[in-house]
């Protein structure tokens, strides 16, 4: 029953991407759903999205042929079943998509000499690391469409309610009240962001459907709501976690000191984009020195070969060369990547584009199944706070979105299928938040300052390249950070800002602590203390319990 301090519903699920909105729509005809988010209900990874959802929709596509590419981009930890069942169960989701208001753009859309029935098939892009066209896309603002629509459609059912402006404080599961038996989650508490307040939210799924972490690092793709709250709440609630050594850099950020490292989707390179370093003045074309699919190489690839080239020329930045294709075709096909372009001064079709990479996705996470459960009952995760198994250690391009979709449906489907996701428990034992004696704080500048720190060292200790000494360092320093938060969180009254800091410096640290664990180089991890592939590691990943150990290795 609600009330002043507490809230019940049947589903409650934390994050508004396209994982968590898919989650409450496919809900909300079973019960009371409730989508808590931490600004505004637009504002999450998906949004900015560009590339689009890779998905078999044609005849001339196989399902195996998906799956290959998956299983080749994952360097040896992809869980086969798991890839298959996701690639398998795509054509659903995008009828889902199609069925919810999204119109992907058709080839006619892009071609006047298209005619007939060939003007109305999907015009599929292309990505590194996929072998066939199969990537459905909206213009180059695919994440954009896809939110503008689902929030449309969530706002209009009845059983749906957007809490924006809410933060998630922590899960609270049976650990709360001392139960003895499976560990269960039963809600969450909630922070209204504007008053401050923290409520007690009571539900028989929770669904963290929270995003990635990109801003773990100083640079990163990802909007500033990207601070691993979904990773750290689920650790400190006892959920074990996966592979999160594995954090994808994309290759190809706008490199421009106002871009704010806007995002030159893959797709410019699957239009044939080539890549090029500046060498004694000439701008060389590099990649194919690296991989036989030259500039559409996994991305993995891709940017240590940029960082490499950077570090070996002194040089800031390498180019885009797009400058094959008219001006008329690069707008018509990437409307806001050339505008943007534009407005800092760079012409695709004219212009070589400066690019860097930046951090972009992170392949590990909470661990869950197909279905996105967790190793604790009634949690699940879902989209990129969630590690299937889909992604081994590097993701394969535009199979993000697609996760996201499948995972979310199959989650509500098993929660549905659960005649007890959590065990009866007399709601009045479980205690709403207290603040104890906790005092507001005159020191805010501690919180800034410590989240720049952490930012800071994890780019140049954990980034793209990495050695035994700079994670030691790392480690030491992070361990100090997360003692020095701790204190500060209990002696003072929370705010968003202190909430988002402790879930930043526990994500960091399981980035480490899966960094040291893996003795080897694969996929997204690359150490030049063990600069190849351990074969006996192979299908093997780290995983993480509470209290945090070293070293956990699970079949």
């Amino acid at each position: 029953m609600d009330g002043a301090d507490r809230v019940s519903c049947d589903y409650l699920i934390i994050g508004s991407g396209l994982a968590g909105l898919t989650a409450a729509l496919k809900a909300a005809p079973y019960g009371r759903v409730i989508v808590i988010t931490k600004t505004t209900a637009d504002e999450c990874n998906t949004r900015y999205a560009q590339g689009g959802i890779a998905c078999v929709i044609t005849e001339e596509d196989r399902f195996e042929s998906h799956v290959q590419d998956t299983l080749n981009a994952g360097a040896g930890l992809c869980h086969a079943d798991v890839v298959r069942d996701i690639v398998r169960d795509g054509p659903a989701r995008i009828r889902d998509l199609e069925a919810w208001g999204l119109r992907f753009t058709r080839r006619g859309d892009l071609s006047d000499d298209v005619t007939g029935d060939d003007a109305a098939e999907f015009d599929l892009g292309r990505e590194g690391g996929h072998t066939r066209r199969r990537v459905l896309h909206a213009g180059d603002i695919t994440g954009q469409a896809i939110i503008e629509v689902l929030v449309a459609r969530c706002r209009q059912e009845p059983n749906i309610t957007l809490l924006e402006h809410h933060l998630a404080v922590d899960l609270i599961s049976t650990r709360h009240i001392r139960w003895q038996g499976e560990n269960c989650c039963l809600g969450a508490y909630v922070m209204d962001r504007t008053s401050g307040r923290i409520r007690t939210f009571l539900s028989r799924c929770t669904f963290l459907a929270t995003g990635g972490a990109g801003k773990v690092y100083l640079y990163t793709s990802n909007p500033d709501v990207a601070t691993g709250d979904g990773m750290a709440l689920a650790y400190r609630a006892g959920a074990e976690i996966r592979n999160m050594e594995f954090f994808q850099f994309h290759p190809t950020c706008l490199w421009h000191p106002e871009a704010k490292s806007f995002l030159i989707s893959e797709a410019v390179r699957g239009e044939g984009a080539v890549l090029k370093a500046r060498r004694r003045g000439d701008y060389v074309e590099f990649m194919n020195q690296y991989h036989p699919m030259g500039s559409l190489a996994p991305r993995d690839i891709v940017a240590r070969a940029i960082d490499h080239e950077l570090k070996g020329s002194g040089e800031a930045c390498a180019y885009l060369d797009i400058r094959h294709h008219p001006e008329s075709f690069l707008r018509k096909r990437f409307p806001n990547i050339f505008e943007t372009c534009q407005r800092f001064g760079v012409n695709m079709a004219t212009d070589l584009i400066p690019v860097v990479p930046a951090a972009h996705y992170c392949c590990g996470g909470v661990r869950t199944d197909v279905n996105g459960s967790t190793t604790v009952r009634g949690l699940y995760a879902i989209g990129e706070v969630g590690c299937t198994g889909l992604h081994g250690a590097n993701r394969l391009a535009s199979n993000s979105l697609l996760e996201a979709m499948v995972v979310a449906n199959r989650a509500v489907e098993h929660c549905r299928a659960q005649a007890a996701p959590a065990p009866a428990i007399d709601a009045s034992s479980i205690p709403d938040w207290s603040s104890g004696n906790a005092v507001d704080s005159d020191e805010q500048v501690v919180i800034a300052h410590t989240w720049y720190e952490i930012r800071r060292f994890m780019w140049d200790y954990v980034g793209i390249v990495r050695t035994n000494k700079r994670l030691e360092r790392a480690k030491n320093r992070i361990r100090m950070i997360r003692n020095e938060i701790e204190k500060y969180y209990w002696d003072f009254i929370l705010t968003p800002d202190l909430v988002e800091l402790r879930n930043l410096a526990s994500v960091a640290e399981m980035i480490i602590d899966c960094a040291l664990a893996r003795r080897e180089s694969r996929g997204l991890h690359y150490n030049l203390d063990y600069p190849m592939a351990d074969p006996s590691s192979r299908g093997r990943d780290t995983v993480l319990r509470r209290p945090m150990k070293m070293e956990i290795w699970s079949e």
